[in-house]
């Protein structure tokens, strides 16, 4: 329980729920947009230094917890940092590496950008900027990047969209097909498995948590994570994915690629965090992502449910990246 108490230290805000905000029984899926409550007051930094398996790196948790800082744990494993992803810049644009790490895998909170084309990288933060993608239920970490997107210069927009592009993407997720799932708290916008190891049934939803919760806490670019989807959902998701299950959708390979690791300046969907995919579905659907290419989605979403999408994101997070 001590190292528990510890790992939950370190987090921006964290707190334990017995459910979800109610979005409404046609709204945004609850489990797709968790939502940290504000108001915990962190525990002052102990001054120990924290390690990550197969590093000699140490940093505090002061130096986790900076916004400006992006923590390089392994950094034979990727070029350098361009300034603005592994410091930003004081006081408005945060580092690029804080959030979604030192080589972009990210986590179910935000975008796996590592081996996406630049010019879409670019793209989405021109929507951010111009308010053309937001989200369907206010996010702490949407409103920053939107927030961010305003006084960053094109230079450094370029700058970071070139370095993550460059990144070669890498599996992160484990699709676990299952009735029953980790019984979850909220932790920064994303489920972490609470530490009884209690179970519950799953149902329709997909919950997704990191697989070892401290090194995911730690920005630590090697942590993984694990999806429990219904059974039977990767097929289904697959027969979606790959025929547009008799009109329903289109086929995702059109604009995505035969290999659904992206063509020209579409992204690759394939080895994506399911809760991520969900969101991006959800939103296009709403309207709440209306930037570039959204015209594009709009035949593709149009007939998706909820349980259609989660079925979608189950199959493509099941993928190689």
């Amino acid at each position: 329980m001590k190292k528990f108490i510890a790992i939950l230290a370190l987090a921006p805000v964290c707190v334990f729920v017995t459910g979800l905000p109610a979005y409404g029984a046609d709204g945004p899926p609850e489990w797709a947009y968790p939502v940290t409550p504000l108001g915990l007051v962190l525990p002052p930094d102990d001054g120990v230094p924290r390690r990550v398996p197969g590093s000699t790196a140490t940093y505090t948790l002061t130096q986790i917890r900076d916004r400006f800082i992006a923590p390089v744990w392994h950094p034979n494993e990727h070029a350098p940092l361009p300034d603005i992803v592994a410091q930003g810049r004081k006081p408005d644009v945060f580092a690029c590496g804080f959030c979604h790490r030192a080589d972009g895998p990210g986590g179910p909170e935000n975008a796996n950008l590592a081996g996406q084309p630049a010019g879409y990288i670019v793209q989405q933060m021109a929507d951010f900027k111009s308010g053309a993608r937001t989200t369907s239920v206010a996010k702490r970490n949407v409103d920053l990047m939107i927030a961010l997107s305003k006084p960053i210069t094109d230079a450094e927009v370029a700058a970071a969209a070139a370095y993550f592009s460059a990144l070669k993407p890498r599996a992160v997720i484990k699709v676990v097909e299952t009735d029953t799932a980790p019984k979850t708290f909220i932790m920064a916008n994303h489920m972490a498995a609470v530490p009884s190891g209690e179970k519950e049934p799953l149902g329709s939803r997909i919950v997704e948590v990191p697989e070892v919760l401290e090194q995911f806490v730690h920005r630590d670019t090697h942590a993984q994570f694990i999806a429990y989807v219904p059974v039977g959902s990767v097929a289904k998701g697959e027969a979606l994915v790959k025929t547009g299950g008799a009109g329903k959708t289109l086929q995702c390979s059109i604009c995505h690629g035969p290999d659904l690791k992206g063509l020209g300046n579409m992204p690759a969907i394939a080895g994506r965090s399911p809760s991520y995919m969900v969101r991006q579905l959800y939103d296009l659907k709403s309207g709440a992502r209306a930037g570039a290419n959204s015209a594009l989605m709009k035949a593709v979403v149009a007939n998706l449910s909820v349980d259609d999408m989660a079925l979608i994101a189950a199959y493509l997070a099941s993928q190689a990246p």
